[in-house]
């Protein structure tokens, strides 16, 4: 191997290290997990296309999020805020239910928590980590300035020191402290409107046991056993459709009419956005087994279920997650065999 290959191999393995925290970066600034992704391959090939002009004077950790940065930044030039459906309307009762999408670029989006949650071993440091990709956290994150987003992230989250910041964008350390004083103003009155999911990492007994009662009351649909597990004023949302309902009655009486064709679902576990999720697999009629429809996303609160979230588009969300794209039914009913092709 020649020299030159060498260096090029070894400048290849210093960038992929960064890559998945860097993930992390680019969707907490986007709200897009496609977005995100390719954000960072823009750095990473630009990284790697200019790095002889890197002279060290940062970290390279540093000039890679300078870079990150700059692309985030561009890509946001546009204005675009992804959002939740309760972030765009009013909740709507059932008898007016109507499943209306919108454009993909309206929503928020989910992501794979091994996608952008590296490995640490401070408990402490990974809870944060956890928490500021909750749905929550990341729309209050859409409604802030591209520039007091990039400031509040790279403060609060990543723990970067002012002077740090204010030498990636290229400011003082005044303007980095009044962003950041700005940007904690503006989520202080989100999460005055609204409590976040409490959610313990890892999960304690309660909140397994809680699951596993979802789990076999979704499963089975059984709806007295989900309204139990339900708080009064929980939330479900089924981007890219607009809808979004409030309260159990609401919820289970949308679950048993429009929604009647989850019945006999399947669950399996995933890791999303910090918090518990499943991927459902709806009966399929046609080909036997069970197709995806959607990957969930649960918030606890309180010992009870305050919303969970569908998201629908199994064309990008389930090889997201390298989930299999068809389940084969053994005779009881449970799932025998797991199909990865479509």
């Amino acid at each position: 191997m020649s020299d030159s290959t060498a260096t090029t191999t070894d400048l290849d393995v210093a960038l992929e290290k960064y890559r998945t925290e860097l993930t992390g970066y680019c969707y907490r600034m986007l709200g897009s997990s496609f977005e995100a992704e390719d954000a960072v391959q823009d750095t990473l090939v630009r990284a790697w296309r200019s790095y002889d002009k890197f002279e060290g004077r940062s970290s390279l950790r540093s000039w890679l999020y300078r870079i990150a940065t700059n692309v985030c930044l561009d890509m946001l030039t546009a204005g675009n805020k992804r959002a939740r459906p309760m972030d765009l309307s009013e909740a709507t009762p059932l008898a007016r239910a109507a499943l209306s999408p919108r454009p993909d670029h309206t929503w928020l989006e989910p992501m794979p928590d091994a996608r952008v949650l590296p490995t640490v071993e401070d408990p402490a440091e990974a809870a944060v980590a956890k928490e500021s990709v909750r749905l929550a956290f990341m729309a209050a994150l859409q409604q802030l300035p591209a520039k007091q987003r990039a400031v509040l992230i790279l403060r609060e989250v990543l723990a970067w020191r002012a002077s740090e910041v204010a030498e990636l964008l290229d400011t003082s350390v005044a303007s980095v402290n009044s962003a950041l004083q700005r940007a904690r103003a503006t989520l202080s009155e989100r999460e005055a409107a609204g409590a976040d999911a409490a959610v313990s990492d890892p999960l304690d007994e309660e909140q397994r046991k809680l699951l596993d009662r979802y789990v076999a009351a979704f499963e089975g649909y059984d709806m007295t056993a989900l309204t139990a597990l339900l708080h009064e004023d929980a939330i479900m949302t089924m981007p890219p459709f607009d809808l979004w309902l409030t309260g159990h009655d609401d919820i289970t009486g949308f679950m048993t009419t429009i929604g009647s064709a989850c019945e006999g679902s399947r669950l399996l576990p995933v890791q999303v956005n910090g918090l518990p999720g499943f991927a459902q697999y709806k009966p399929d009629p046609e080909r036997g087994g069970h197709s995806p429809w959607a990957i969930q996303i649960l918030e606890i609160s309180d010992g009870r279920l305050t919303g969970f979230h569908f998201y629908l588009d199994t064309a990008r969300w389930f090889p997201l997650f390298g989930l299999p794209l068809h389940l084969l039914d053994h005779v009881d009913g449970q799932p025998d065999e797991i199909e990865q092709g479509a």
